[in-house]
């Protein structure tokens, strides 16, 4: 695993859906700061698990597969990383009341096409629920679970409520479910925070605030 793996495991959750914690994974998106968090695939797997992708044991199963199979492993987190970013730009395009790239959507369908086929109706107490079959081994399936959270989204009253955050350099997407739908900050304990703390800055080293 990296050497990023702890800070994997640790990274924040505030997007309020899956696909959107997923296009999360890399930290400045609009800064010099650029910062990947997913090095490789070990570490989508690990980031899987902390996100609630993924059970203990399907973890397990998909580290131990990717180290036999490490050629395979790295062109599935290949695929994961261009959904990724055609998520980012759908959902940050969708956010500011822009259009889809007809590509990003393409390269979403291309691999729910895939995955789709692994998902059948199961019983349970009162009704049925989706699960997965035959994929414990499969190297994609981190990057199914998040193209069918994107296409849940994208399909739901949901999607007007997406957000990008305002803070400088952030980036990270969010799903607004405060009460007037008002929410700017993907998290108030940092970029609402430090917006915060420059505002009083500006205050007191305005003209006015001297004067006062």
């Amino acid at each position: 695993m990296s050497k990023g793996t702890h800070e994997v495991k640790e990274l924040k959750l505030v997007g309020g859906v899956v696909c959107l914690d997923f296009a999360n994974t890399v930290n400045h998106r609009r800064g010099e700061e650029y910062e990947e968090v997913l090095h490789n695939y070990d570490d989508l797997v690990v980031w899987s698990e902390h996100a609630g992708l993924l059970t203990k044991r399907q973890t397990e199963t998909l580290l131990l597969r990717a180290s036999w199979k490490s050629a395979e492993a790295e062109r599935a987190y290949a695929r994961a990383i261009e959904l990724r970013e055609g998520l980012y730009r759908t959902f940050s395009a969708l956010s500011r009341g822009h259009p889809v790239d007809p590509d990003d959507l393409a390269r979403l369908n291309a691999v729910l096409s895939a995955a789709l086929g692994h998902l059948g109706l199961e019983p349970q107490e009162g009704g049925f629920v989706w699960e997965w079959h035959g994929v414990d081994e499969v190297l994609d399936l981190p990057a199914w679970i998040v193209a069918r959270s994107a296409a849940e989204l994208l399909s739901s009253n949901r999607l007007p409520y997406v957000r990008e955050c305002a803070g400088d350099n952030c980036g990270w997407l969010f799903l607004d479910v405060s009460r007037n739908h008002s929410r700017r900050w993907c998290d108030m304990a940092d970029c609402g925070n430090r917006a915060k703390v420059r505002r009083h800055y500006v205050r007191k080293r305005s003209p006015t605030a001297a004067k006062g």
